[in-house]
């Protein structure tokens, strides 16, 4: 009765459709959950998303999420994450994917949870950083630990928006870091690397290679998000 009484001063609707959310439900309607576009990548050797880093990165896996389809209403979820002040949708999104990875055995060795960072400049303008708000509530179903202060953006580049794959990958180089005596605990353990979007997967790789570079781990990536299969 509350949360209905609630609902009618403060309406808590579905971040994908518009309808009003019930008792139980969070982010999402069960209609938008039960549809979101899931890739399964989890659990698929040698996915689509592997095979992008090949020969680039030595990822043990890779996955998203769900897949996003241009005009779907799935894809606004990202946006309202990025630029409406909206930290809950990360978290409870980074939820469905720390529970389908608890269960997918590629990801059972992950030893620490690292979101990419965002330099201060921005991330004190947006307010929080989304893939550390995805990172959360990856760590909390997984019960990995999530360590946001090992690596850090020293240098303010451009957003990867509208940019070409070429552009991309120019955009990253060198703007990542490691801070010194950090790094440490990662050493012979298993990294999981977490962003919102994987679109050419530059962004990643640059943080990858400054993370790999100062202490030996092995590396795995998961995303909300990835480009449609279709």
């Amino acid at each position: 009765m509350f949360f209905n009484l609630l609902n009618l001063i403060y309406p808590n609707r579905c971040e994908a459709c518009g309808a009003l959310l019930v008792a139980g439900e969070q982010v999402l309607c069960s209609g938008c959950r039960y549809k979101l576009p899931r890739t399964g990548y989890w659990l698929q050797k040698d996915n689509p998303l592997e095979q992008l880093f090949w020969g680039r990165l030595p990822v043990e896996s890779a996955c998203s999420l769900f897949f996003m389809g241009k005009g779907s209403r799935y894809r606004k979820l990202l946006h309202k994450l990025k630029y409406s002040n909206k930290p809950r949708i990360g978290v409870a999104l980074g939820r469905l994917l720390g529970a389908e990875l608890a269960q997918a055995a590629a990801y059972q060795s992950i030893t620490h949870i690292i979101p990419i960072p965002l330099h201060p400049k921005r991330q004190r303008k947006r307010g929080y950083n989304q893939s550390e708000m995805i990172a959360e509530g990856i760590a909390q179903e997984m019960a990995k630990p999530l360590r946001a202060d090992i690596v850090f953006r020293p240098q303010y580049n451009e957003t990867q928006t509208k940019k070409t794959r070429d552009e991309r990958w120019k955009n990253v180089q060198g703007i990542f870091a490691v801070r010194p005596g950090r790094a440490a605990p990662l050493a012979g353990g298993h990294v999981l690397l977490v962003d919102d979007v994987l679109t050419t997967g530059a962004t990643i790789e640059a943080c990858a290679a400054a993370l790999m570079q100062a202490v030996g781990c092995k590396l795995s990536v998961a995303t909300l998000a990835a480009a449609s299969k279709s």
